[in-house]
């Protein structure tokens, strides 16, 4: 059975790292959902997160070829953990009434742009809303996703 999977990585700030990683999980056949990766806590290293979708074993079987790799610090498997997680869309809107958008939530950034966070759901939920109002243009980040302390 197939399910989305998160994994966190902490990893080398080296040339070719992200290459390395995304051959891995190439290799295994894993469709990548999302993707983020920002600075760590440790100076030299980044963060990766990845939602990906596949299946129990062959996630295992994933990690474990991540581990191997020498700019790879740290795989952790959040999936079914406590997490906070958040993603982020901007969007350019070609209608001026953003009230309702604002409602559900969402910032105004300047005229018709707007930006919005949320569970990964939740950011799905609003752009559907978008499509109602004209989306002109649009970007969605990945997921950010931190264990609950």
């Amino acid at each position: 059975m197939s399910q989305i999977r998160v994994l966190s990585l902490e990893v080398e700030d080296a040339p070719n790292t992200l290459t390395k990683v995304s051959g891995a999980i190439r290799r295994r056949g894993f469709h990548v959902r999302g993707i983020s990766v920002g600075p760590s806590r440790h100076a030299g290293r980044f963060r990766l997160t990845l939602q990906v979708d596949h299946g129990h074993a062959e996630a295992d079987q994933v990690r474990k070829q991540l581990e191997r790799l020498v700019e790879v610090v740290e795989v952790e498997d959040l999936t079914g953990d406590e997490v906070h997680s958040r993603e982020l869309v901007v969007a350019n809107v070609a209608t001026s009434d953003v009230d309702a958008l604002v409602r559900l939530g969402a910032k105004v950034l300047s005229g018709t742009t707007v930006e919005f966070s949320g569970e990964r759901d939740e950011v799905g939920a609003f752009i559907d809303e978008l499509h109602r109002h004209g989306i002109v243009d649009v970007a969605r980040s990945g997921p950010v996703v931190m264990r609950r302390a």
